[in-house]
């Protein structure tokens, strides 16, 4: 029990707004699994999905709102929703997002993950626009659910596992396998979350291999020499 307090005390003091936005997440999926019947929950997740026709009616509320939420379950363990639980909420937002947080700031650590989210939802509309028009996808996926942080989790996955000082390769590598393993195949192309956590793990790796290339740069940068007035 000291052990886990002493870590907690550490996360919160070295993490506070990671830890604060962990809060928010657990708060609102509880919100929505245990206080709003499963009609009313469902018309929540509707309103802040973004698909095509929220992107195009309502886009603030839908790109804001999905970030509150997080598609998966806390319960049963044994599903894959866990798994993919584990992978969003548990490694990418407490474990990396906290990480990045604690090494290079709030500031760039919620910058890469806004980025992510943000920019791979959007980049996903154009290929959703190409395949319904050669009729690779069913028109339902116009109003198809879909909500979450997993596009940004995925990109700070990405910009950690280049980040680290062993098997950064074999990370990445992992990175990208998850969602491709766990996606569906329609025609050419595999479904659009699977193209949209692709395109998140594309920028993730791009702002880590800025990250990484900065960070070289500070260690081999030369020290300026001493004043000889101040020496003196």
């Amino acid at each position: 029990m000291r052990r886990a307090a002493r870590f907690l005390g550490t996360y919160l003091s070295r993490s506070p707004v990671t830890a604060g936005y962990v809060v928010l997440l657990l708060s609102t999926h509880l919100w929505c699994t245990a206080v709003l019947s499963t009609a009313e929950a469902q018309r929540v997740l509707l309103g802040v999905s973004t698909h095509l026709d929220n992107l195009q009616d309502r886009p603030l509320r839908a790109l804001a709102g999905s970030l509150l939420l997080f598609d998966g379950t806390l319960t049963d363990v044994a599903s894959e929703a866990f798994a993919g639980t584990l992978i969003t909420l548990g490694l990418g937002v407490a474990g990396c997002l906290a990480w990045l947080e604690r090494h290079y700031g709030a500031g760039r650590a919620f910058g890469l993950f806004l980025l992510g989210h943000l920019a791979a939802t959007l980049l996903t509309v154009p290929v959703i626009l190409v395949a319904l028009a050669h009729g690779w996808y069913p028109d339902s996926v116009r109003h198809a659910p879909d909500f979450g942080i997993s596009y940004g989790a995925e990109a700070v996955l990405a910009a950690g596992a280049l980040l680290l000082p062993r098997a950064r390769w074999l990370a990445a590598a992992g990175v990208v396998a998850w969602p491709v393993l766990g996606g569906d195949w329609s025609g050419v192309l595999p479904d659009f979350t699977t193209i949209g956590h692709l395109l998140a793990a594309a920028i993730g790796f791009v702002c880590g291999a800025v990250l990484l290339r900065t960070a070289r740069r500070a260690t081999t940068a030369p020290v300026p020499p001493a004043d000889p007035a101040l020496v003196e």
